[in-house]
């Protein structure tokens, strides 16, 4: 039997626990926001040390949580180190998630098993790839073989508002500094580049007034209203805007929040707009974010508020920029040992190709540490159900991306 074989071997003989593995993953809730996530990393480590893989806790301290608009945070690094030489490869998956929303027909945290797929919120997204990672680490020690460098396991807690508290944290403090990494994806594909995010909170200021004598006052709901058909005009023109990186496609621009007003009966005074404009690598982000705020600023500016009435005041608040993933050459034996491995588990071709979303991997990338994105997901994101109602992952998907990273890392980590 060849050393894959006995990796595949050993997967498939300890699936099961795998699968009540993350189970009790998805169980305990970590919905950001609130962002109340020290106490699954509690639960993660108890499960590892069950394991005999005992994690290091690393708190983030209260103040620079509050100020990432989190409650707590504790990321794990789960370090294991085999011989000289070679390399130290990183596994980062993230434990935050999306806060489940309505239409839900399974219990978003009850990791039910139905018809070959597992159910619930961070099934697809992505505690399915501490799963994988996991017990990809697990099938290589079993093998005994000798090895060189090391593999580290990051679970971090915040890769849903930027990463600057998780993966960003943990590298400026100089705990880790890995030589290559792969961070957790959700698709066959292995993901070698990724747009970026720019967040930005709108506060337009109107003039309360009593809904009978709407004169009386300037309505901050239309103000915002004429500024979000202003941005929103502007998707017509990022059509026209193409990136040349496979699987992207063009900029977009999207207005996830809005919230304002005091009761039915009132002119609204204030209302905040929370938008996403999402970026392809060719973009600069500071050109991009001084564009918005122009066309904010001049949507403002156009609005006619009633006779009399107080002109509008817009503030513009960046809250997140997280810059585009562009590859870097020493990926390449990541991306040919996934690809090899992938198609010999999957038995199709696994190419390489950016997305539209955005990762914790470019935080690594951007300190000139080579990564890509693979994790266990269907073909597609749009198939798992990813933020959406019934987030699900077809148990064969966790199985075979389990045995593609732990084929993977005997690669890579080979004595010269």
């Amino acid at each position: 039997m060849s050393t894959e074989q006995q990796l595949d071997s050993w997967i498939d003989a300890h699936f099961d626990e795998e699968v009540r593995f993350l189970q009790e993953l998805v169980r305990v809730p970590t919905d950001s926001p609130p962002g109340n996530n020290a106490p699954h990393a509690e639960r993660t480590a108890e499960l590892l040390a069950a394991m005999g893989l005992d994690a290091e806790k690393h708190a983030v301290p209260a103040d620079e949580v509050q100020a990432a608009g989190l409650e707590s945070i504790t990321n794990l690094i789960l370090r294991r180190a085999y011989g000289p030489g070679g390399k130290t490869i990183a596994l980062n998956a993230h434990g935050d998630v999306v806060p489940p929303g309505e239409g839900w027909t399974h219990d978003p945290y009850g990791g039910e098993v139905v018809d070959g797929k597992i159910y619930g919120r961070a099934t697809a997204v992505s505690k399915s790839d501490i799963a994988s990672f996991t017990f990809a680490i697990r099938a290589l020690e079993s093998l005994g073989a000798k090895l060189a460098g090391g593999v580290e396991l990051h679970v971090t807690y915040d890769e849903e508002y930027g990463g600057e508290v998780g993966p960003d944290w943990l590298l400026k403090k100089g705990l880790t500094k890995p030589d290559l990494m792969i961070a957790a994806g959700f698709s066959y594909q292995v993901v070698v580049a990724h747009n970026g995010c720019l967040q930005l909170e709108v506060t337009v200021h109107g003039d309360m007034a009593h809904a009978a004598i709407p004169d009386s006052g300037t309505d901050a709901l239309q103000g915002a209203t004429h500024i979000l058909n202003a941005l929103y005009a502007l998707n017509a023109d990022y059509l026209k805007v193409t990136s040349n990186v496979e699987g992207i496609t063009h900029p977009y621009l999207n207005v996830g929040l809005i919230s304002g007003g005091t009761n039915t009966n009132v002119i609204p005074g204030k209302v905040v707009l929370k938008v996403d404009r999402r970026m392809i690598p060719e973009e600069d982000p500071a050109e991009v974010e001084a564009a918005l705020r122009r066309t904010i600023e001049q949507a403002a500016a156009s609005f006619q508020p009633p006779r009399g009435g107080r002109e509008l005041k817009v503030e513009v608040r960046r809250m997140l920029l997280a810059r585009a993933m562009k590859p870097l050459a020493g990926n390449q034996p990541l991306v040919q040992a996934i690809q090899k491995h992938g198609q010999a588990v999957f038995g199709e071709a696994i190419p390489a190709v950016g997305t539209p979303l955005y990762t914790d991997v470019r935080l690594y990338v951007e300190r000139g540490i080579p990564g890509v994105i693979y994790g266990a997901g269907p073909r597609t994101v749009r198939e798992s159900n990813a933020k959406r109602a019934d987030e699900h992952l077809q148990l064969d998907d966790l199985k075979r991306a389990t045995k593609v990273i732990a084929r993977t890392l005997l690669d890579l980590l080979q004595p010269a």
